[in-house]
């Protein structure tokens, strides 16, 4: 396997056409809150007008990490679809993410812990259990030559195993279901994103969250259009035998109020919606500040998905500042990855400076680790420097926390209030969701684009 250095690249993607939003049925855009009615009555009327009559329907949602008002869409959806699909199931996308518990699915889902029968009669709801080899199918493979056109040069030499949950290979219509945000990893997620990674196989995890790594989340992370990482998972979609389809959304980051939604193939319910996105959870600053105070809601449970809360607001933070990860709820850097806790966080150079140490480490691990850490360099002579502190302020053991290469902070002492006195401060109370980044010469558009409205402490979740 070749690795082409990110540098030299232009980032590319080769072979995949760019979805045109104008396919898709929506409604609302950049601005608007829509009604829950407005909502229901959308669901209901796009997936009446679907051919799923006699049809297998497997719906593919988000776990609790992802802002989504998913009673509300379901219920329409379960209106829409009764008496005309011959089964239903729907597949929580976690992932990697930990599997969700019965009360947990149903504050989530919205129905009584025991009683999804009586809410959603004739459905199946199932956890995606990455941990259990039978729960996928394997759908074919991306050979090298089509790997490297697809990531622009990046990766060459290496192929890539597609697998998927067997509920989607095996249905006769595939429904995504899901919020779309600024990602780390694919530019906007949504869409297909839903199928790889939230059901797919270990194998296209690790490369896919690499070669976004070897891009830099800072470079990556609000990208509109066809990324390399994108059109990795258009490709994978192509392979699934079931036809797709996309119910998008644009939601009012913490609530559970819409901006947006369309509906089409997951290609084009996507496009429309990221480019609502990108004017509504896109915040510009005109000035970068010295330091930043990011707030993590609860739903948030370990460092590895509360790293939003960096490389969210990482880009308006100085050379040589500082970002505070306030959580005083998390106890542990992964559960569902324990190798990163013994990698550490480090730059992406640190790992391509080293990479016959750290060829064999989980690609996934390695590229979280430079999520969180940032930009920085490295070389045999000087070893690592990187542009900004990350401090931990959570329920994490000081020598835990020093031994990942980050700093600690009692979260005891954390004064919000001081903080937000601090002119060389910036408190995002509701951090995760929405990206901030510098306009050079514009002005401060608003600390809350998406108009939401949130708890003062930060911790609803």
């Amino acid at each position: 396997m070749t690795i082409t250095d990110p540098s030299t690249q232009s980032h590319s993607a080769v072979g995949t056409e760019f979805p045109g939003d104008e396919r898709a049925a929506g409604i609302g855009g950049v601005g608007a809150h829509l009604a829950a009615d407005e909502v229901h009555d959308f669901v209901v009327a796009q997936l009446r007008g679907a051919d799923l009559d006699g049809k297998r329907v497997c719906l593919v949602v988000p776990d609790g990490t992802r802002t989504c008002p998913l009673p509300l869409l379901l219920r329409a959806a379960h209106e829409a679809l009764a008496g005309r699909a011959s089964e239903v199931t729907v597949v929580i996308a976690l992932g990697t993410h930990q599997g969700m518990g019965e009360d947990q699915l149903a504050r989530h889902l919205g129905y009584q812990p025991g009683e999804s029968t009586q809410t959603y009669p004739g459905w199946r709801i199932l956890n995606h259990e990455s941990w259990l080899p039978e729960t996928f199918t394997t759908l074919g493979t991306i050979g090298a030559d089509r790997l490297t056109e697809l990531t622009g040069g990046l990766m060459r030499d290496t192929s890539v195993t597609v697998r998927i949950n067997r509920h989607v290979a095996d249905a006769d219509v595939a429904v995504v279901v899901g919020p779309v945000f600024p990602h780390e990893v694919v530019g906007f997620s949504g869409g297909n994103k839903y199928f790889f990674p939230g059901v797919s196989g270990q194998e296209l995890i690790d490369l896919s969250h690499w070669v976004g790594a070897l891009i830099t989340s800072a470079e990556m992370i609000g990208t509109p259009g066809i990324t390399p990482v994108r059109a990795l998972v258009n490709e994978a979609a192509t392979m699934i035998p079931a036809q797709r389809l996309a119910l998008c959304l644009v939601v009012a980051s913490g609530t559970d109020v819409l901006h947006a939604a369309a509906f089409a193939t997951p290609q084009d319910a996507w496009a429309a919606c990221a480019a609502v996105s990108a004017e509504t959870h896109v915040s510009y600053r005109e000035t970068p500040v010295t330091r930043v105070l990011s707030i993590m809601p609860e739903k948030y449970a370990d460092i590895w998905t509360a790293a939003k809360g960096f490389y969210k607001l990482e880009p308006i933070v100085a050379d040589g500042g500082e970002v505070i990860i306030y959580a005083p709820h998390i106890t542990e850097i992964s559960v569902m990855h324990p190798h990163i806790a013994e990698i550490g966080y480090h730059n992406r150079d640190y790992f391509l400076g080293q990479w016959e140490r750290f060829k064999d480490q989980p690609w996934g691990d390695l590229a979280h680790s430079t999520h969180l850490r940032g930009q920085g360099t490295w070389d045999s002579e000087n070893g690592e420097r990187n542009r900004v502190t990350v401090t931990l302020a959570t329920g994490i053991p000081e020598e835990v926390v020093r031994a990942v290469n980050l700093n600690y902070l009692d979260p005891a002492q954390v004064d919000i209030a001081a903080y937000q006195a601090d002119p060389d401060t910036f408190v995002e109370p509701h951090a995760g969701e929405v990206l901030y980044r510098l306009r050079p010469g514009g002005s401060n558009t608003s600390a809350e684009p998406d108009g939401r409205e949130i708890d003062p402490s930060g911790m609803d979740g």
